[in-house]
């Protein structure tokens, strides 16, 4: 009977031991899941360059490899959302947002010059403000003629270049440019007015669900968002500023072209075929000149992060593992 007493006994140590052992297995778990937590943790800054205060969102350790992501129009770097969430485990992450776009000041047109030209010199200044000098950089839209303005004037400091729909060939504009070509060859109020379509409500849902799988598998907030910032004074003609601005772009090319020939920067391609501004023929061009290519079409649309952000992110962490160290 005693020898029962003894077995008992111990067998109800061994029970309060496993308890209290998966106790403290579990406050381990929390203690991992709060450090992923505050490792993903986004983060909301201003930073003045020149007297213009630049917002930008930043995550991930300033230890790793630091990638920086330009956006397109009409948006900020609330597209970039899910890339900030989703690597910032692996990568230090800065996107910021162009003077008057996004949470960034607007100035008037008399004040600070609307050009591609201008908007580069400001981010390359943001950059070193923020001792951001080696970086790959992850373009889209209007970034990609902001990223090549950077690459070129400091080839030694892009590590890699991730490209959703950022074009730098002639084949790649498509056929949304006609309206926009016109209106290069003859600014005038008629060719202005034909292209105020753009900044409407339904216009800027337009250029996110069009050519998608479904539009409900985009955020509505996107263009509800864009719609109040292209809704404020002076924002139209600021943008129509920018629209003919682009052409300086084209003359670029060449100059882009040249860079990706020289320098063969690693390139991730992740295109949304169904981009009626920047067409597949613009992904394929860059086949032209750069050896280094993991490229990658989605069956999705001009914004194909909206779509498919969690294929391209973890493509993204792949293709940077591997090419930058």
């Amino acid at each position: 009977m005693k020898n029962l007493k003894l077995v008992f006994l111990a067998f109800v140590l061994l029970l309060l031991g496993c308890k209290e052992k998966t106790n403290t297995e579990a406050s381990q778990n929390t203690v991992t899941v709060k450090t992923k937590y505050h490792a993903t943790q986004i983060q909301y800054k201003t930073l003045e360059v020149n007297g213009i205060h630049i917002a930008y969102r930043e995550s991930g350790d300033r230890k790793n490899p630091t990638i920086v992501l330009l956006h397109g129009f009409p948006s900020s770097s609330h597209q970039y959302r899910k890339v900030l969430n989703q690597l910032s485990d692996d990568f230090h992450l800065i996107a910021p947002d162009y003077p008057g776009f996004g949470n960034s000041d607007f100035p008037s047109a008399d004040k600070y010059e609307y050009t591609f030209d201008n908007i580069a010199a400001t981010i390359n200044v943001f950059l070193e403000s923020k001792n951001v000098n080696s970086y790959a950089m992850m373009i889209q839209d209007y970034g990609a003629p902001i990223g090549f303005r950077l690459a070129t004037a400091h080839p030694e400091r892009i590590r890699a270049i991730i490209n959703q729909n950022g074009n730098a060939y002639e084949e790649g504009l498509g056929a949304a440019w006609k309206s926009v070509r016109e209106f290069w060859a003859n600014r005038s109020p008629e060719t202005e007015k034909a292209l105020l379509g753009v900044f409407s409500l339904e216009g800027l849902k337009w250029q996110y669900t069009h050519g998608t799988r479904s539009p409900e598998n985009v955020n509505p907030d996107t263009w509800n968002l864009d719609y109040m910032k292209m809704s404020r004074p002076n924002a139209h003609a600021v943008n129509l500023d920018l629209f003919y601005d682009y052409q300086n772009n084209l003359k670029l090319y060449p100059k882009w072209q040249s860079y990706l020939r020289e320098y063969q920067p690693p390139l991730l391609i992740v295109w949304g075929k169904n981009d009626e501004f920047f067409p597949e023929s613009g992904a394929m061009a860059f086949k032209k000149d750069v050896q280094n290519i993991d490229y990658n079409i989605y069956d999705t649309r001009h914004f194909a992060l909206e779509e498919d952000g969690d294929k391209i992110t973890e493509k993204t962490r792949s293709f940077m593992k591997k090419e930058v160290k």
